[in-house]
């Protein structure tokens, strides 16, 4: 069993784009900017901000993070997205999720404009790369292809099964593996809540590459896969006991394993480079760089 080690392809992605932003910079240009929302006070989303605005910093980018109450209307806050989507130093734009019960996410989502949706998952940009057309790649999904192309993981033509169906992860990342992409040409078999149990044994049994995203501690278990499976856990779950854990049961499924993530370490900061690369091309995008 091996490690797909996401702070390591992380730190390693983040670097070159380091490098190429300092050549922009040296020929005259701005810095790239990154703008990040955050409303009202949720523990994990001041934790993920945090890393994003290091990484940033790490990437050689400027960044701002605006902070509004968890009080503020729909209305405002929509007012506040239309404020920087107007505003040209802003090459990417993120409002952290969740945001508060009364605001509706998708009214969000939509606002942002898809010139700088880093995130990924503005309808025009979802649609484009269903289509396979170029477009900000939803962050955790694109993560995942580039770890598997950074630890040189064949997929063509490869089983995979994808375990949760989220607009996040689930989704779009069946769509990738399965699309003509650099990382790709899988057959993909897209499984959910309420895919009958019998099935679910009967497809992961036979996958080459399981990705999983449900949500609950130690959902994948040792019988439900073959040997040398490649196994990526996007989930992170906190216990009663604070240990982090993932959608895995690592200790056992592991023996079984070619390539396994850890958690933490693996998929989640793979999902802050994505936003890295994704910030980078809307930069080259703002000065036909690309």
């Amino acid at each position: 069993m091996k490690l797909l080690d996401g702070k390591i392809c992380a730190e390693s992605l983040v670097a070159d784009i380091s490098k190429r932003v300092a050549g922009y910079v040296e020929s005259g240009l701005r810095k790239p900017h990154m703008t990040v929302i955050l409303v009202g006070e949720h523990a994990p989303s001041e934790t993920y901000v945090k890393s994003k605005i290091k990484s940033c910093e790490n990437a050689g980018f400027d960044s701002a993070l605006l902070r509004f109450p968890e009080s503020i209307t729909e209305s405002e806050l929509l007012a506040a997205i239309a404020e920087i989507n107007a505003d040209p130093v802003t090459d990417g734009l993120i409002v952290q999720l969740p945001v508060p019960k009364h605001i509706k996410p998708q009214n969000i989502i939509n606002a942002i404009d898809p010139e700088k949706d880093i995130d990924g998952f503005h309808p025009t940009n979802f649609g484009r790369m269903t289509l396979g057309q170029k477009a900000f790649r939803p962050a955790t999904a694109y993560g995942i292809c580039k770890l598997l192309q950074y630890y040189e993981i064949p997929v063509k033509g490869k089983h995979c099964v994808v375990i949760g169906r989220s607009n996040i992860v689930g989704k779009p990342i069946s769509i990738m593996l399965s699309n003509d992409f650099d990382i790709g040409n899988a057959t993909v078999t897209l499984a959910h809540i309420e895919t009958p149990r019998a099935l679910l044994l009967d497809e992961t049994r036979r996958a080459d590459i399981i990705v999983v995203a449900v949500g609950i501690p130690g959902f994948v278990t040792e019988d439900m896969v073959k040997d040398g499976v490649v196994m990526i856990d996007v989930g992170i779950n906190r216990l009663e006991n604070g240990k982090l854990v993932g959608d895995v049961d690592f200790e056992n499924v592991s023996r079984k394993c070619s390539w396994i993530t850890p958690v933490p370490g693996g998929v989640g900061k793979m999902t802050v480079a994505a936003l890295m690369i994704n910030t980078l091309m809307a930069y080259q995008n703002n000065f036909d760089l690309a």
